[in-house]
Formats: C-alpha cells, structure tokens, sequence
C-alpha cells in the first residue's frame, strides 16, 4: 500500500510540475529550433502537412506511472489549437523524467486523425531520440525507440513516417528505467 501511495504521489508532482510550466508563446518556437538542430529532423521542419509540439513533458512512475505535457498543434504553419498528451502506465519503472516531443503528420489525413478529439498512438509507433540518455523505451508504447549521442556528433537514427507520423524525443532531466505497456493518448481543442 504505502508503494502505491509513493507512486501516485510521484506521477502527480510530476503532472503538476508540467501543467505549472506557463504557456508561453516562445517556449514553443524555442523548442521547435532546439529540435531543427538534428539532422534527423531538418526534413521533416522542410515538409510536413503539420506538427504538434510539447515543450515540456513529465514521466514519473514506481510501478504506476504517467505522463503529461501540453502543446501547441500546428497545420501549414498556423497553430490550430492545443494538445494534453496523457500516458498512464503499469509494470516495472522507477524514477521520473522530463522531455520535449514533436509529432510531424505528413499530409492532412494525418492531422485530421490527431486532432479528430481523442487520438491515442498505437503499439507500434515508436520515437527517435534527438540526445543521448534517452532510453530505448522512449517510444509511446514503451517500446523501442532510436537513440544517437546527441545532435553535435551528426549520427542519429534513421526516422521514416508510420501512419502518417513521426514522433521525436528530446530529454531534458532525469533519469527513469521503464518497461511498461500503454500508449500515449492526446486531446485536441481548436482555437478559438
């Protein structure tokens, strides 16, 4: 019991430190150029129907777990609104972890799904990281994920859309060892 209670202790200090982060409209292009700086993603910035992006995304877990993150959606280069991205998870994890994520959708079917309400990526979409430390369980299902020591040794892993998707990851703190199941689940709100 008292396990349980540390764990979701944990996952909501870290939703909270997420959610207190202030929506500033330059953490988001702020974010977007730490991103540009990988090779990996300089085609994906060139050609891309739309993009979500999430500033800062918080993980922790001991046996429960979750993320939260909130961002800004893009299509043709004007925001269209904002995204939550929530993840819960079970299974063996410890620790907790912050980091930045981008969603690239390659034409409008894939926007359209993202933001269609409730969009949950599957099992197998996985994430390429942009830094070193950044385990392979970064992916949105807790599977495996590309990793390279960092955007300064121009070496990344390849990166390819998959149903019209391609997620990257950039760690910014923390440490977390995750073998879990469960994938992350977005909801959209257009702007008003």
């Amino acid at each position: 019991m008292k396990i349980f209670k540390w764990a979701v202790l944990t996952v909501f200090l870290v939703m909270a430190a997420a959610s207190f982060n202030a929506a500033l409209a330059d953490q988001y292009s702020d974010t977007v150029d730490v991103f540009a700086k990988s090779s990996s993603v300089k085609p994906f910035l060139k050609n891309n129907y739309g993009y979500a992006v999430f500033p800062t995304v918080g993980k922790a877990g001991f046996v429960v777990g979750g993320s939260y993150g909130t961002g800004q959606v893009y299509a043709q280069g004007k925001v269209t609104g904002t995204a939550k991205l929530v993840k819960a998870t079970i299974g063996f994890q410890a620790g907790g972890q912050a980091f930045s994520q981008l969603v690239f959708f390659e034409d409008k079917r894939a926007y359209e799904e993202f933001t269609s309400g409730n969009f949950e990526m599957g099992a197998d979409v996985t994430a390429v990281a942009i830094t070193a430390g950044v385990q392979a369980s970064a992916g949105t299902s807790g599977a495996s994920a590309g990793a390279s020591a960092g955007p300064a040794t121009g070496e990344q892993a390849p990166a390819r859309y998959h149903k019209g998707m391609v997620v990257f990851i950039q760690a910014k703190g923390g440490l977390m060892y995750e073998a879990t199941v469960g994938g992350q689940k977005f909801s959209f709100e257009p702007k008003k």
